[in-house]
């Protein structure tokens, strides 16, 4: 959320005060200060609908996405069961060989144990907005309650969305462990969602996803672009049919406020548990019953949904959050100075860059790395360019003379950057699929505070028909919106556009250059997002100047208000991450927040890190040919990581040393899942598995 100072320290100041006295004595349960608007609650029996699979069960979590009655007008219950399918699958694997059904899915207990049934959960649903009156930082927040609930051994489980997802991004990882254990789950979307501004029709989405005309819905959209109807007809008239998304263009640096948001969940969660709860002590008001002192408080979730969760327990100075197990989790940490060192491999030193830093580098070379030969049978590497290998050549940022040479150069570059090398194998597959060039393009905007406006980079978003040229979004992708984007385009049909193209605006990554005059996927746009990480122009190596150096400085300003401190208060913690992450580089992030951990926590430090070989960031596209047979599902992790820090802070079970868990691959044929390809977190590794840091060198085993 962009506050003012004054109001942002009188927001912080509730937060990290009033809980104090909200929660003492004989206090009555009152709403939060921070919610506004009207606070909406539903009731799921777990036979027709549900909590965690909308009524779809295992079966329908796994079979053909549910279809609306009416695709130019889905329902606020249609838009939830599409939504919770979509966001389900796109971060656990649905196919049998993989563990579903098995080792994890609606079906699996809580104790682990694969039932006949579809594992429908019954119990109730309350969504509301947290925000400021302005209504310009909408973050929506959602407790769900199942019935098996027991107020007298009470839980909370914070399961903020990962990635950019709306509301439903942690249904099927912190939410379904939270939901089959009894607690209660505590989302948020952090402020970033799926909220789109059709800025050719002035529509926008409302908390349930429904559409709206923006100067109906008002205050009460997820999101909706700030600018006048004059600004905004003039910038549909030069560039038709494009959308504004909440995280990109709100203007404001979201993720600032990822932790606060994750404090606010866990205190609307103790508001709506009394409600539903606390005896009422006349027709005015209800006792407090369920406080920080009587419950159990999990921080959890997967990716941006974990890095949340952590910066939550780093600001929680009253003790509100009481163990944090994430995965995956995207955290900055502040740069300190010791080694990374993996096996016998030399020294890494510059570690703990910005997810900003290294997705523009390798958003730069990537497209060129894909082309080397050592990639060429990597999995679904269907969009190597060895265009870009020759424009980046020309423009002296690769020194090799021949195509094989200047794609190895540029895979050397991404490695010595802190790429591992393991994650060489998966990125083909992520570079065809966007992922860096919308993690670039998005953050930009964010950090950059970028109104739609701006065009930073001459992007823009929008759909794009059979040649790449921009074109209105069919009608019924975009009435399902909400259930079908992740909040980060290229997304349910909305595309990255190059608006500088050689020729007129063009799809990103089919157009050309205006530097080069060549199809190198826009690498024009990639040198100047790269260009504001850096504040030098990558080509001539001059500073930046006028509005790209002013950019470049808001950016830099944003990344520092949300480096991780390392200070997780003495609090017990388990991060799982996966050796072959292709997204969030482990020296950049997991390993590096462990290695800060320990400088400022020392032997008070109660986080275990737990290093999985053979997995990735994405599970869903292990069902995938070439994916399968190589790797494991990281889920099943995060579920281990939930059960141990459930059975430390229940029973005071000790936690696992730091290790290295050595998985085993499926291999040729992709047979399924077994428990040999997944060993457990030992609770007595190995000495050569072990992770350990002597204050000056982090050392991880191969």
């Amino acid at each position: 959320m962009e506050l003012n100072t004054g109001f942002r320290k009188g927001l912080l100041c509730l937060m990290f005060m009033q809980p104090l006295a909200a929660f003492a004595g004989d206090a009555p349960n009152r709403l939060p200060e921070f919610i506004r608007g009207t606070v909406q609650m539903h009731t799921y029996d777990g036979l027709t609908d549900d909590l965690l699979t909308a009524g779809l069960g295992k079966s329908g979590l796994a079979g053909a996405a549910p279809v609306p009655v009416n695709a130019l007008a889905p329902t606020a219950s249609e838009l939830r069961r599409i939504a919770i399918y979509n966001n389900y699958r796109a971060l656990v694997p649905t196919d049998e060989g993989n563990g579903y059904g098995y080792f994890f899915g609606p079906n699996v207990d809580a104790n682990g144990v694969p039932g006949a049934g579809e594992g429908l959960i019954a119990g109730v649903e309350y969504l509301a907005y947290a925000g400021n009156e302005s209504g310009r930082a909408n973050v929506t927040l959602m407790v769900q309650i199942p019935d098996s609930f027991d107020p007298d051994n009470p839980c909370i489980v914070t399961a903020p969305s990962s990635g950019s997802r709306g509301i439903y991004g942690a249904i099927g990882t912190a939410g379904e462990w939270g939901l089959k254990h009894g607690c209660a789950v505590a989302y948020t979307d952090k402020g970033t969602g799926t909220g789109a501004h059709n800025l050719a029709t002035d529509r926008v989405t409302a908390i349930d996803g429904t559409w709206e005309e923006a100067n109906l819905l008002r205050k009460d959209s997820q999101f909706t672009a700030r600018v006048g109807d004059g600004k905004r007809a003039a910038f549909d008239a030069a560039f038709p049919n494009r959308y504004a998304f909440k995280h990109a263009h709100s203007e404001q640096n979201p993720e600032e406020d990822w932790g606060l948001n994750v404090l606010q969940s866990i205190r609307f969660a103790f508001y709506v548990l009394n409600e539903e709860f606390a005896e009422p002590q006349n027709k005015h008001w209800k006792r407090q019953r369920i406080t920080p002192e009587n419950t159990l408080v999990i921080a959890s979730s997967v990716s941006n949904g974990g890095g949340a969760s952590v910066r939550a327990a780093e600001m929680d100075r009253w003790g509100l959050i009481d163990g944090v197990a994430v995965s995956e989790p995207n955290v900055n940490p502040q740069p300190r100075a010791f080694a990374i060192v993996q096996g016998n491999g030399a020294p890494f030193v510059d570690h703990s860059r910005s997810l900003f830093d290294y997705t523009t580098l390798i958003n730069v070379y990537q497209g060129c790395a894909s082309a080397a030969p050592g990639n060429l049978t990597a999995p679904f590497n269907f969009a190597p360019s060895p265009a870009a290998c020759t424009s980046l050549h020309e423009k002296g940022l690769l020194s090799a003379q021949d195509p094989s040479g200047q794609a190895n150069e540029a895979q050397q570059i991404i490695n010595a950057y802190g790429w591992s090398t393991e994650q060489n194998i998966v990125q083909p597959s992520h570079w065809f699929l966007n992922v860096a060039q919308s993690i670039a393009m998005t953050y930009a905007n964010a950090y950059g505070k970028q109104s739609v406006l701006d065009n930073l980079c001459d992007y823009s978003l929008g759909a794009t028909d059979g040649t790449g040229k921009p074109m209105a979004l069919d009608p019924a992708a975009e009435a399902k919106l909400f259930g079908t984007s992740n909040g980060i385009p290229p997304t349910a049909g909305v595309n990255l556009i190059n608006n500088a193209a050689v020729g007129g605006a063009l799809e990103n990554r089919a157009s050309t250059s205006a530097s080069s005059g060549r199809a190198d996927q826009n690498l024009d746009g990639a040198l100047c997002l790269r260009a504001l990480a850096t504040g030098v122009d990558p080509v001539t190596g001059e500073k930046l100047r006028g509005n790209a150096r002013s950019v470049h400085r808001q950016i830099l300003n944003s990344i520092e208000r949300i480096r991780a401190s390392g200070d997780l208060r003495g609090r017990p913690a388990v991060f799982v991450t996966g050796r072959n992450d292709a997204i969030l580089p482990i020296n950049h992030t997991s390993r590096a927040y462990v290695g800060l951990n320990q400088l400022v926590e020392g032997g008070s430090s109660g986080l275990r890190y737990y290093e999985i070989t053979n997995a990735h960031h994405l599970d869903a596209l292990n069902s995938l040919a070439g994916l399968r047979e190589r790797f494991v599902p990281l889920h099943h992790y995060l579920f281990e990581a939930l059960d141990l820090m459930y059975a430390h802070l229940r029973n005071g079970t000790p936690l696992p040393p730091s290790q290295v868990v050595h998985t085993v691959p499926r291999g040729a044929g992709a047979p399924a899942l077994s428990a040999a390809n997944v060993p457990d977190i030992a609770p007595a590794p190995f000495a050569a598995d072990l992770v350990t840091f002597d204050g000056q060198t982090l050392y991880v085993p191969e």
